[in-house]
């Protein structure tokens, strides 16, 4: 399945932080920045995940949510939140099946070894729920800066 600016989301409904169970319906009326990162704790993620909190107050300002998305379990991204203060929840994918409505598992290659993987990406979805922006293949460094960028443009 492929996503692409200017249709809707797809819908979701998944696990997240903080004991709950989080939808796109329940950001109706509202921007939201939905990025898939690899794996808790590892250094490019968690400095996605720091740079995303420390403009949060930004992103709420301009109107918008985040929320960040991979496959491990709550326990894990409980405390990957708390040890880093992230003022936003993480949604938990294992089965894959938000990773796959957004088309960002793709095959990688680490020593020789492929397989499986999220591609760090990041959507912006309108408060009518339809996808406005998207980033593949992300760098980390600026990334954030560049989706609040886009955010205020909405």
């Amino acid at each position: 399945m492929t996503v692409e600016t200017g249709q809707p989301a797809p819908d979701f409904s998944a696990p997240a932080t903080g004991d709950q169970t989080l939808s796109l319906s329940d950001f109706h009326g509202k921007t939201l920045v939905l990025y898939f990162y690899p794996k808790d704790n590892t250094p490019g993620c968690t400095q996605e995940g720091q740079d995303f909190r420390d403009l949060h107050a930004e992103f709420q300002a301009a109107g918008a949510q985040i929320l960040g998305v991979s496959r491990e379990s709550i326990r894990s991204h409980e405390n990957f939140k708390a040890k880093f203060e992230f003022p936003f929840e993480l949604l938990s994918d294992p089965d894959e099946t938000l990773c796959k409505a957004y088309d960002v598992m793709k095959e990688k290659n680490m020593y020789g070894r492929k397989y499986m993987g999220v591609e760090r990406s990041t959507f912006v979805i309108d408060p009518q729920g339809m996808l406005r922006h998207e980033w593949r293949k992300v760098k980390v460094k600026g990334h954030a800066q560049a989706v609040l960028d886009a955010v205020k443009s909405i």
